[in-house]
């Protein structure tokens, strides 16, 4: 059994800041990348960062200078700091990670979704 779960949201003031926090715990041998998605009403889930096991970060262009995803010690954990949100960000932030939950090399990953936290910027 398999746990993702997102902590952190809220509601901020355009120009604000937020950090989304994620823990997956439970049957894990691995994991390998950890990425935020978000998803506003009407529109379709968008990746907004991902970071590798490794440490590699790739973003949106949309928030690209204004978030950064991190990797805690632990590798099990993912932060998001949000910083000038504005009210574009506003959205429910869901937190996924790819994990290997059999050991050994070259076995298969799967797909966990925490059950997501929601972001609201004011203006």
């Amino acid at each position: 059994q398999v746990q993702v779960v997102e902590s952190g949201g809220g509601l901020v003031q355009a120009g604000g800041s937020l950090r989304l926090s994620c823990a997956a715990s439970g049957s894990i041998f691995s994991i390998n990348t950890m990425a935020w998605y978000r998803q506003a009403p009407g529109k379709q889930r968008e990746m907004v960062a991902g970071i590798t096991n490794g440490g590699s970060t790739n973003y949106a262009d949309s928030v690209k200078g204004r978030f950064t995803i991190s990797r805690g010690n632990a590798k099990n954990t993912v932060y998001l700091q949000m910083n000038s949100l504005k009210p574009e960000d506003t959205a429910v932030y869901y937190c996924n990670a790819q994990i290997q939950i059999s050991p050994g090399v070259n076995r298969p990953t799967f797909s966990y979704w925490g059950q997501g936290t929601q972001v609201t910027v004011s203006s």
